[in-house]
């Protein structure tokens, strides 16, 4: 849930020289992408006006870019590369993410192309009919309350994209880590609940394409090892943190 740096450096390259100074840049990336402080970079030029490229690199933090990453030695190969197009630099900042970010409408979210509301409470509900009656999970949620489907409903329509119902209504992604903790799950059970969740959503008629299942099942994965982690003896509750979003990664849905 870190809100990492993005640095902007904006560039006005005439045009004659635009092939040396992508060819330039082609070369020095090959720095960004060993550099452990550097998540991704992506090198863009305006339709309007050949002349302007927006280089866009993503750091770990200001800090680790500054005094990591400007302090290697594959700073000074990538400035090496670059050096004849600094001077054409216009503008060079770190900017933080905002909360004001998300996706148009040109890919739908994991939740709409699941259905939506309605196919994750088919799947909540066949999951947990499978639970109560399973050897290994039964014990973790003995006494299970008649809404817990219904609330685990939302979590993960939330996190597929879905409207904030659990963060309004339940209290979020703290509300969720405390549900986990002292629990004590074991990754014999862990299994167990990717396994039934992924027979859930085949009885409950979840899109059975490879995209959709590819992301769904990370999620249940990524979740579940969380869960055993705060279900720990030396687990230590996170800072209040926005419900996770996830979506399709690698792989967007197949429209043929």
């Amino acid at each position: 849930m870190t809100a990492h740096t993005v640095e902007y450096i904006r560039y006005r390259i005439p045009e004659q020289q635009s092939a040396e100074f992508l060819a330039a840049y082609t070369r020095a990336a090959a720095q960004l992408a060993a550099a452990e402080q550097c998540i991704d970079y992506e090198l863009s030029r305006c339709e309007e006006d050949f002349e302007h490229f927006v280089l866009r690199i993503t750091w770990t933090s200001t800090e680790d870019h500054i005094e990591g990453f400007r302090k290697s030695e594959l700073f000074s190969a990538f400035l090496a590369e670059i050096r004849p197009y600094v001077g054409h630099i216009e503008e060079m900042r770190h900017y933080k993410p905002t909360t004001v970010r998300g996706t148009g409408g040109s890919v739908p979210t994991l939740y709409a192309w699941a259905g939506g509301a309605e196919a994750f409470a088919r799947l909540t509900e066949v999951f947990y009919d499978k639970v109560i009656e399973d050897d290994v999970l039964a014990p973790v949620f003995a006494g299970l309350a008649p809404e817990h489907a219904a609330h685990v409903a939302l979590w993960l329509g939330e996190v597929f994209g879905g409207p904030a119902a659990y963060s309004e209504t339940q209290g979020g992604h703290g509300h969720m880590v405390a549900k986990h903790l002292g629990k004590g799950i074991t990754e014999a059970q862990r299994r167990r609940w990717v396994n039934l969740l992924q027979d859930a959503a085949d009885e409950a008629g979840l899109p059975t394409d490879a995209e959709f299942r590819s992301a769904f099942v990370a999620y249940a994965e990524w979740g579940t090892r969380l869960a055993v982690y705060f279900s720990g003896p030396d687990a230590k509750p996170p800072a209040e943190q926005p419900v996770p979003k996830w979506t399709w990664g690698a792989a967007p849905p197949f429209r043929g």
